[in-house]
């Protein structure tokens, strides 16, 4: 241990004396107490005891040895800095010796060198803090806009900063375009100064609170993340927060929220959720301020997580206004809106799924196919374990929501599981039930590599009719395992976007200090196929609202692999392989006119091309031309839309996205289902099946 002890000293004194080196705006600094930030003996427990279990009992049974400890290593300095704006060359040189031995120190319990390259991010942040508030106080107005200069917009691969000047110059651009961002967005400098001066000055008021459970967290978790993005330390206050799911258990907004380096990002929104009714919020947009009631809006950009979970959660009944850049933005367009909400817990009958039916008369035939909304898997665990027998789940509301449109004549049904993030295993199992007579669900597979085969052991079907699985991008887990199933069996077309492609089972390991989210199995298809990283492909793709490169697991680092395994015993009676060509031809033929299809296509792409730009300018004339050129192509694609849809043109975009309404418009149970041009576009397509079921038969 004496070595140890020299080797954390020694490591210590190279950092701390790196403050020697700082320039003098970052006397600040001496106000931060780094000695006080050293790990406790509970934390060095509780760090063995995570050693242990992730390689005992992690699903990808990874050895911790030199090659992790690299891994372990890059995704610790990309937590510290993900933009590479705070550590310099020298800085990670220096870091550098550690790379191959964090293994070795992680399994003797030591967690110097975490601690002491958080120490140096500590200080770093705080220069930059320090040097944004002196340009801030010497007037924003001698900053040169008007430079033929740019700025890198991903720094994520950048070189680092080669030394102390290299960093302030920056750090000095990186303000320059903070700056210009919010003066596109149409703030006075005088009103830009008050802002950042607030934003600076609280975050370095939190960056003084860091406490030392903080950094044994993020240096845990770069431990736990080299193995999978869902494998996660939780310090003992995070473990109530699991998650950070601000859904059924507590008063919230009913949204999941992530870090996306400075900003706080909506992941998803719970179903039936304040969020979600609201028709204000969706998946990708960032919370940059939070408000309680009438109070003072409180910019948070910087902030960790958690704090920024705490202010939003409050009291049922109460309000929160959130300000909030739309992820529909321009790339580098701040521009945000408020949103005021009311805390609610969601209630489990405001989830449940719902019917409607839509109507076509074609030529002599009418028509009518029934549409159910399925927010998510649900089970009523109280009433079911208490014996109550009308308990409330998901296969019994869509059982009697089947029977009754069975009763009304439908010719076919569509399944919407659309935003639908999963739930209940058990559900996806007996809702599957409901459209075979018998057979495997679905495969979970061990780290051992035993495989169990879940199955519907229930004869008879509720429904034997045409049936359309409607999925996006943020359909996930028992969804995933639910479509996969349908498609496999060939008893449903799947009809949308790629889903997520969690394909992963995670249990919660307790610890002495904390717990341990911890992934154990994945989930297979009956064919073998791994619903992980992939997803369930549809059968008929549709444009997809969502960019596939932000949301869903393949966009996640570190994500297991997509492979396959010896497939189940199942019957696949009904094939409609044969069909899919036909239906696809008809489809494309029929969207080639559809206004709506066309405009989200079109959308789709002009957002990628703006945010696939690897510069931008530092000139606020340039900067407002890219910002009116995107503009002018939006507002074509609208009237070209509009023009379709026998509209009066417009002369300028209008404040509500038509891209945006698009997506609000998914599970609002006060939408109308006509209105909806991907539903109805399912509809169609099973009425096209339909036909081509009754050719078939006729030609027979």
């Amino acid at each position: 241990m004496n070595a140890l002890n020299t080797l954390r000293s020694a490591f210590l004194i190279s950092l701390l004396a790196c403050s020697s080196l700082l320039p003098a705006y970052a006397e600040q600094a001496d106000s931060l107490d780094l000695e006080a930030l050293q790990p406790t003996r509970e934390q060095m427990v509780a760090s063995l005891n995570i050693v242990e279990l992730l390689r005992r009992h992690h699903y990808n049974r990874i050895q911790l040895n030199d090659a992790l400890s690299s891994d372990i290593f890059d995704l610790y300095l990309e937590q510290l800095d993900p933009q590479r704006s705070l550590f310099t060359a020298q800085d990670v040189s220096n870091f550098e010796e550690y790379r191959y031995r964090m293994d070795d120190l992680l399994l003797d319990g030591d967690l110097t060198i975490g601690f002491g390259m958080h120490a140096q991010q500590i200080q770093r942040a705080d220069q930059r803090i320090e040097f944004a508030l002196q340009l801030v106080d010497e007037g924003l107005e001698q900053l040169d806009m008007n430079s033929d200069e740019q700025i890198l917009v991903d720094r994520e691969n950048a070189e680092w900063p080669a030394d102390e000047q290299a960093l302030e110059a920056l750090w000095r651009k990186q303000i320059t375009d903070e700056v210009l961002r919010l003066s596109l967005a149409g703030r006075e400098m005088e009103a830009i100064s008050e802002q950042l001066e607030k934003r600076y000055s609280n975050q370095r008021n939190r960056l003084y609170q860091t406490r030392g459970e903080d950094i044994f967290q993020n240096y845990i978790n770069a431990l736990a993340q080299a193995y999978d993005p869902h494998t996660q330390y939780m310090s003992p206050e995070n473990a109530e927060n699991f998650d950070i799911n601000m859904s059924l258990s507590l008063e919230g907004i009913g949204a999941v929220l992530q870090s996306d380096n400075e900003f706080t990002r909506i992941v998803r929104l719970v179903p039936a959720g304040p969020a979600q009714k609201s028709q204000q919020l969706e998946p990708a947009d960032r919370i940059v301020g939070v408000a309680q009631g009438a109070d003072e809006m409180v910019d948070v950009i910087g902030w960790r997580l958690d704090e920024v979970v705490k202010l939003i959660r409050g009291p049922k009944g109460s309000k929160v206004r959130l300000d909030v850049i739309p992820a529909a933005n321009a790339p580098g367009d701040l521009s945000s809106r408020e949103v005021s909400l009311t805390r609610e817990a969601v209630k489990l009958e405001d989830q449940a799924a719902r019917s409607s039916i839509l109507e076509w008369q074609d030529k002599e035939q009418e028509y009518r196919i029934g549409v159910i909304e399925v927010p998510g898997f649900y089970l009523d665990f109280k009433a079911y374990r208490n014996g109550d027998e009308d308990y409330r789940s998901t296969t019994r509301d869509v059982r009697r929501l089947l029977s009754e449109l069975q009763e009304e004549g439908v010719d076919g049904v569509v399944l919407d599981l659309r935003n639908n993030g999963g739930g209940s295993l058990q559900e996806a199992t007996e809702l599957t039930g409901l459209f075979i007579e018998q057979g495997p669900t679905v495969l979970v597979r061990n780290s051992q590599g035993k495989v169990q085969v879940l199955d519907d052991s229930n004869p008879g079907i509720a429904y034997q009719g045409p049936l359309a699985v409607m999925v996006n991008r943020l359909s996930a887990s028992a969804s995933e395992i639910f479509a996969g199933a349908m498609q496999d069996y060939g008893r449903a077309l799947v009809i949308g976007e790629p889903t997520f492609g969690k394909g992963t089972v995670q249990s919660i390991q307790p610890l002495n200090h904390g717990e341990l989210k911890l992934t154990l199995a994945k989930f297979y298809r009956i064919s073998g196929q791994s619903t992980q990283h992939r997803g369930v492909v549809p059968d008929i793709v549709f444009p997809s609202l969502l960019d596939s490169r932000e949301i869903g697991e393949s966009s996640l680092p570190r994500a297991l692999p997509w492979d396959t395994i010896a497939p189940a015993d199942y019957n696949a009676g009904l094939q409609l392989a044969p069909f899919i060509r036909q239906l696809s031809e008809r489809h494309l033929d029929r969207v080639a006119s559809d206004a709506e299809f066309n405009y989200t296509l079109a959308r789709v792409d002009l957002n990628k091309r703006m945010q696939e730009r690897e510069f931008l300018p530092l000139n606020k004339t340039l900067r407002q031309e890219q910002q009116k050129g995107f503009e002018a192509e939006m507002l074509a694609l609208e009237n070209r839309r509009r023009e379709a849809r026998g509209e009066e043109a417009l002369t300028e975009i209008e404040e509500k996205d038509p891209l945006t309404e698009s997506i609000h418009a998914l599970n609002q149970e006060d939408e109308d289902s006509e209105d909806d041009p991907f539903l109805v576009e399912t509809g169609r397509i099973l009425i096209d099946m339909l036909e081509l079921n009754e050719r078939l038969a006729h030609a027979g």
